[in-house]
């Protein structure tokens, strides 16, 4: 891509053009931000403080997005291009680390005996968890530059290659997420149902809505997965923002349940 001709816009070649969806998106993620950064003050939990994060990346982010739609000097940037791509995916490690963290914290919090095994145990373990998110993020930012900056049609390849195997690996911990979720649906089922302290909507029904959230989660990324080899339908704003945008969105409004995340005091110490 760095042997674009001059006044190539980087943008529009990856679909960015509007303005509006950018800026509405921008303009809801404010008060999501200004809400779980007090959900953090008043009830400091990891949960809140990464979501929080993730609303200023999303804001930075569509901001970039609706400066690279509007302004063609902007759209013709490459390293704002640049920025703006390794923002947006640094922005979902928070949700997705966030989403699994919430279903370990409420099997903690819960007198349900989890499944023993070797698999179950092993996807419970946070440090895993957290290491295969940053080699995803790692992976995906490495990409990302390659195939833009690529000098030779070979680097920009491996560059598509390091891509898709960012967005394979963002699916698997997404179905991961979505598996442990279940895990507790059938504990609860079996042994009844998550240690309630208070009659709030989320403690009574969390188990519920933490399904929702994986599984927009997983549909967000399987979008991803089923455009990976078609770059103008991924890119299309048409699909992207119904399938992309708009299930983390709903995702992070459901995180703000009453009562859905314990609080540090009902965590194990």
């Amino acid at each position: 891509m760095s042997t674009a001709p001059p006044g190539f816009n980087y943008a529009k070649a990856y679909g960015i053009e509007s303005v509006a969806g950018a800026v509405i998106f921008a303009i809801i993620y404010v008060p999501l931000f200004s809400l779980y950064v007090r959900q953090a003050i008043v009830r400091p939990t990891y949960v809140f403080i990464v979501i929080a994060f993730f609303c200023a990346v999303r804001i930075a982010a569509f901001v970039l997005r609706a400066l690279l739609a509007a302004v063609a000097k902007d759209g013709q940037n490459l390293n704002l291009f640049i920025t703006y791509e390794i923002m947006y995916n640094v922005g979902f490690f928070g949700l997705l680390y966030s989403a699994y963290s919430l279903v370990i914290d409420r099997g903690l919090v819960s007198d349900l005996p989890l499944p023993s095994d070797p698999i179950s145990s092993l996807t419970r373990r946070r440090m895993i968890f957290r290491l295969l998110l940053t080699a995803a993020v790692s992976i995906g930012i490495t990409g990302v530059i390659e195939a833009a900056v690529g000098t030779t049609q070979y680097t920009v390849d491996v560059g598509d290659i390091l891509r898709k195997v960012s967005l394979y690996m963002f699916l698997i911990l997404c179905i991961l997420v979505a598996f442990q979720a279940v895990l507790l649906v059938r504990a609860e089922a079996s042994y009844g149902t998550y240690k309630v302290s208070d009659g709030a909507f989320g403690a009574r029904h969390g188990i519920h809505v933490l399904c929702l959230i994986s599984l927009l989660l997983v549909a967000r990324q399987t979008f991803f997965a089923v455009t990976v080899n078609d770059a103008a339908k991924q890119n299309n704003e048409h699909l992207w923002y119904p399938f992309a945008a708009l299930p983390e969105l709903c995702a992070v409004l459901l995180f703000a349940a009453p009562g859905l995340v314990p609080s540090l005091a009902e965590l194990p110490s």
